[in-house]
């Protein structure tokens, strides 16, 4: 089965259904080959970035309240087993840079590049928009830091992750996760686990 991931690395709901997909897998047993493609919740965020909370709260202003909303995402976050710490937050950044990053790594070291981004933002408040930082996650699971900063310093992810957002744009997702299956089913937010297996099952069967 082939499974394409639609992701952003400051989406929380990314994470958790990052964590629910994977656990469905588990549970599937089954082969699958996995390929994380790059989406952002707000490209027009600058390069240096911006303050997390004064961020947030111009987004969500007298829509919604950002103690409630961040302790949904908590909560969720615990009945999928990951933890996160919003008051450590305190940039916004732009994510260009880290999926450039994901694109380079090795395919094997991928998913656990993605996984130390997540816990470094969410769960640590570091700075995902800035190289250095990027380069000691990759170092902690296996990248090698020297080759990738050689490697973006030429522009080399930059036009897969452009594709990725184009691509996005054209078959019109709007949100993210968003899970692709066979290049034919269709996923849309962190779904539970069971609605994974369910969407395993449909299109292993539309496959045979």
């Amino acid at each position: 089965m082939q499974i394409q991931v639609f992701s952003d690395t400051v989406c929380p709901w990314c994470r958790i259904g990052k964590q629910n997909l994977f656990a469905a897998l588990e549970q599937w047993g089954q082969p699958f080959e996995l390929q994380w493609r790059a989406f952002q919740l707000d490209p027009t965020t600058p390069k240096e970035g911006l303050p997390f909370r004064e961020t947030m709260t111009k987004k969500f202003s007298g829509r919604a309240d950002l103690p409630q909303l961040f302790n949904q995402v908590v909560q969720a976050g615990k009945a999928s087993g990951v933890r996160f710490d919003f008051d450590r937050v305190e940039f916004m950044p732009n994510t260009l840079l880290s999926h450039q990053l994901i694109e380079l790594m090795p395919g094997e070291s991928q998913t656990a590049f993605v996984d130390a981004v997540f816990r470094a933002y969410f769960e640590e408040g570091q700075d995902i928009g800035r190289l250095e930082v990027l380069l000691q996650l990759a170092a902690e699971v296996g990248g090698d830091p020297e080759q990738l900063r050689a490697r973006v310093a030429t522009g080399e992810g930059e036009k897969q992750v452009q594709e990725d957002l184009a691509f996005a744009r054209q078959v019109g997702i709007s949100g993210v996760p968003f899970f692709i299956l066979n290049n034919k089913y269709a996923l849309s937010g962190a779904q539970p686990v069971s609605a994974f297996l369910q969407a395993f099952q449909q299109a292993t069967d539309a496959a045979k």
